[in-house]
């Protein structure tokens, strides 16, 4: 059976799971998402994915025509009909079917797509090995312009600096807010480790509020280590002794290289190691 994509309430074989070309998702990036994992047929951090889904589209005055409930019970469904459990699932509401103004009074319902598949964003060797980094001239977008806390649709400001890294050949960007704060990566939440402290940027430099990232911290926290939510800059970066990432999709990375430079040993580090470990039993006993 192929890959059954779930839209409105309905299942669709992916070669014809299709939405309106006048839908303001598509015309004008105009929805939200969310990416999850499933680890042993569980969903990992469902409600606080869920939560931040609702609270995005709220933000945009987005009604997503399902409660809560209801979208968890859909997710569960989409990973069973697919015959997944360990999986990724891309959750999308769109604005909905509107007409080619912006008016977004012009769309009556939001649309609701689940895609339960399974994702593989980095070569194995980059789990083990670590990655290179470059810093991205791309600044982060201001937060009052497009706050990143919203899980948007609209991903032009990433994608710009992840052309940059591809021009570098390199698979991963630092971005820097207008500040000249470092925020994150294109598509990763990132931490610092130096004498066995670990930094990371705080949610008003223009970050996402990353489930993943928060995760960490927690287990980092209850691992008896220090960590501070604060504004790091580059040299931060260079002279630590660790520099990680984290995301959902790309779990946990360390980073041996940025722009050039060396960090630390140029390998991935014991504190990387010690909550790698961390997760991945967190994640198979949830």
């Amino acid at each position: 059976m192929s890959l059954q994509i779930y839209i409105d309430g309905k299942y669709y074989d992916k070669k014809d799971a299709k939405i309106s070309v006048y839908d303001h998702g598509l015309l004008y990036g105009d929805g939200v998402f969310e990416g999850i994992r499933s680890y042993n047929g569980r969903i990992f951090k469902c409600r606080e994915h869920i939560d931040r889904l609702y609270d995005s589209a709220r933000a945009l005055t987005i009604k997503i025509p399902i409660s809560k409930q209801e979208m968890i019970d859909a997710l569960y469904d989409a990973l069973k009909t697919n015959d997944l459990t360990d999986g990724y699932i891309r959750l999308v509401v769109t604005r909905g079917v509107g007409d080619l103004g912006l008016d977004p009074n012009k769309c009556p319902k939001a649309c609701v797509i689940i895609i339960a598949d399974k994702i593989q964003l980095y070569p194995e060797e980059i789990y083990v090995e670590g990655l290179e980094l470059v810093t991205a001239a791309t600044p982060r977008n201001h937060q009052e312009a497009l706050n990143p806390r919203i899980k948007s649709l609209n991903y032009l400001n990433n994608i710009l600096a992840k052309l940059e890294g591809i021009q570098a050949g390199v698979k991963e960007v630092v971005m820097l807010n207008l500040d000249g704060y470092v925020c994150e990566c294109s598509a990763d939440n990132i931490f610092v480790v130096k004498n066995g402290r670990i930094k990371t940027p705080p949610s008003s430099a223009s970050i996402l509020k990353g489930i993943t990232r928060d995760t960490i911290i927690d287990l980092a926290l209850a691992g008896g280590k220090e960590v501070r939510e604060t504004n790091v800059t580059r040299y931060d970066l260079y002279t630590a002794d660790e520099v990680f990432l984290c995301g959902t999709a790309a779990e946990l990375l360390a980073a041996i290289k940025l722009d050039g430079r060396v960090i630390g040993e140029g390998i991935p580090g014991p504190i990387f190691k010690d909550l790698l470990a961390r997760y991945h039993k967190m994640v198979n006993e949830a």
